[in-house]
């Protein structure tokens, strides 16, 4: 033992050492590169969710929004910007051409004045050598896509002019060449009424139907060049990585190359520069789906600098944490377990066995720790299940004797009745009333098996092992149903029943609870002086329901309420065995409605007694 702990602190402090060194040195040349890049998207992931909530706050401010993008980009040093559904960058009508289209076939862009965005077809720091060509009153053509009411230009051709503006990744995907189009119209019309007779579509020169999209050939005339001023917007135009990158997405949301309904997020390089970019699916007020759209440079500039100083701060911190988590290690590491395990063990013997050694090495110490634990966990359970046992079959014993003798005291009075009347048939004493004894000794043997059904059913309640399956029902219902089945015996007191019942569904084992109610029905019926009244209703009371049954007649005594529930209890001279019943129904009601774990009791009112019991109301 001794030796094996001994030569666990030798490689411990060797480990410890080498883990030091290993750190530093993998933490410069390994991980900080990772960290940095962790921290950063992490540090973005957070900007671009407050971005989000900012947008929807702004609404359709554009000036609002641009402010968001421009604190976004110098804050994270990150371009931003909110794509529509087709992939237009929003609010681009400052790098963009208004335009207003002739008359079409297509319902949707006939007459209209649209803005072409002119990000997509050329870099801002080409527009000196077109911009000339884009002059007001100037004849355009424009081949794109429509995607659902939005228009996509892929080629823009300026009658006259040489001039002819190219979504080269766009009308690669639409033509399947890279090439730039004719310049002039007229053919180029010739060549769509040529690719429309192949397809063998209806003859349209304004539009080409493909499976995924709708591809339209429209004409109208130049109405302004748009150019941004200052610095905000340029800075997104200028960037030909950012703005490549937007097209391509464009390309893929059109043509549905990428499942772009759930947050995205790409690594790709360009030009030996690792960069990220961030995709971002949103819906705006109108419920219209949108992207936020960002990308940023993953190269340690200066954050980098500022990352690793903070990364050094950690990594001295860890440093000294182990130093001193070592040193303690020695002085309370091997004495602690020990401890732990003598004052485990001392519980053990007086049969406590509520605390475990906590295992936290594998060694020699570990093992023994696991293998008390395992005792004291497999003596409690058996000593706990042996207490039960033992409970349970005391428990079953005293109702095993309460029955015997229950049954015995009330089978005394019927079997003497029945020998009586043996006896006096035997001698012939009354040969004239032969059939009103047999009677009697018939009536006898009904009571007796009635009174062995219910101390049956008693003693299955009290014996603590019967489970209620629950069910679903209308109280009401089964009220009604039980006062139904009593009518004759109601009808033979000629009383007076009166129901304030409610329909009301509610959860409990409906055989029992039925039985329960016919008990007390029952109970009433049986001491209520002829031509009187019996009111059965029902009080909804927050998530349960009071069921009442109350009956006019006898109050029973003060000090006989809590004992009536009692088994064979009479304690009421008007309450004997003259009435009729077996002296077990209220107290099998008791042990059905304390298996629903239900409140119940009865009290005395003005003129009768009140017998209630509650039930829980279904959700």
């Amino acid at each position: 033992m001794k030796k094996g702990i001994v030569f666990k602190l030798f490689i411990l402090t060797t480990l410890l050492c080498m883990f030091i060194l290993a750190a530093i040195f993998i933490g410069q040349t390994i991980f900080f590169k990772q960290y940095y890049a962790n921290q950063k998207v992490n540090e973005i992931e957070t900007s671009i969710q407050s971005f989000m909530v900012e947008y929807l706050k702004a609404g359709n401010d554009v000036e609002k929004i641009q402010k968001l993008e421009q604190d976004f980009y110098q804050e994270n040093m990150t371009w931003i910007a909110t794509l529509d559904s087709a992939g237009n960058i929003h609010f681009a009508d400052d790098f963009s051409l208004k335009i207003q289209l002739d008359p079409s076939r297509e319902k949707d862009f006939s007459n209209r004045t649209i803005h072409i965005p002119l990000y997509s077809l050329i870099g801002l720091e080409d527009m000196e050598r077109v911009r000339y060509d884009l002059n007001q009153g100037n004849r355009i053509y424009i081949d794109g896509v429509k995607k659902d009411d939005r228009f996509v230009p892929a080629i823009v051709t300026v009658e006259n002019r040489n001039s002819v503006l190219e979504n080269m990744l766009l009308s690669e995907k639409l033509f399947g060449r890279k090439e730039v189009a004719e310049p002039y119209p007229i053919e180029r019309s010739q060549q769509l009424m040529e690719e429309v007779r192949e397809l063998q579509l209806p003859a349209d020169p304004g539009r080409i139907i493909r499976e995924d999209y709708l591809n339209l050939f429209l004409k109208g005339d130049i109405l302004e060049l748009n150019l941004p001023v200052g610095s905000g917007s340029s800075n997104i135009y200028s960037n030909r990585v950012f703005i490549e990158r937007v097209k391509k997405f464009q390309v893929d949301l059109l043509f549905k190359e990428r499942q772009l309904s759930v947050t995205d997020t790409i690594d790709f390089e360009e030009n030996n520069i690792n960069y990220k970019i961030f995709i971002r699916p949103l819906k705006d007020t109108t419920g219209e789906t949108m992207y936020i759209f960002a990308m940023t440079s993953l190269q340690p500039v200066d954050e980098a600098v500022q990352m690793l100083e903070d990364y050094y701060i950690y990594l001295i911190i860890l440093v000294l944490f182990l130093v001193v988590l070592a040193s303690f290690y020695y002085s309370k590491k091997i004495a602690k377990p020990l401890l732990q395990i003598n004052d485990t063990t001392s519980r053990m013997a007086n049969l406590d066995f509520t605390e475990t050694i906590p295992i936290t090495s594998k060694d020699e110490i570990g093992t023994l720790s696991n293998n008390i634990n395992t005792l004291s966990n497999t003596l409690h359970s058996y000593i706990h299940q042996l207490q039960q046992d033992i409970e349970k079959e005391k428990r079953l014993e005293k109702i095993r004797k309460e029955f015997i003798s229950s049954v015995s005291h009330e089978l005394k009075t019927p079997l003497s009745i029945m020998k009586s009347c043996i006896s006096i048939l035997e001698d012939g004493v009354a040969s004239n009333k032969k059939d009103y004894y047999f009677k009697a000794m018939a009536k006898e043997v009904d009571k007796m098996d009635m009174l062995i059904v219910d101390m049956l059913e008693l003693a299955k309640f009290e014996s603590g092992t019967y489970k209620m399956n629950m069910d679903v029902f209308y109280i009401d219902e089964v009220i009604e149903y039980i006062c139904e089945q009593l009518h004759i015996d109601i009808m033979k007191k000629q009383l007076h029943v009166h129901k304030q019942l409610s329909k009301i569904k509610v959860v409990a084992n409906q055989h029992r609870i039925e039985q329960v109610i016919t008990n007390f029905i029952t109970n009433a019926i049986r001491y209520t002086p002829n031509n009187e009244r019996i009111i059965i209703s029902m009080i909804e009371e927050d998530e349960q329901v009071k069921v009442c049954v109350e009956n006019k007649g006898t109050h029973i005594a003060e000090d006989h309420l809590e004992k009536i529930w009692d088994r064979f209890y009479r304690g009421d001279t008007s309450r004997n065995r003259s009435k009729g019943g077996t002296g077990l129904g209220l107290a099998i009601s008791k042990n059905i409605l304390e298996l629903h774990g239900s409140q119940y009791g009865v009290s005395n009112t003005e003129d009768g007694v009140l017998f209630y019991f509650y039930i829980k109301k279904d959700e």
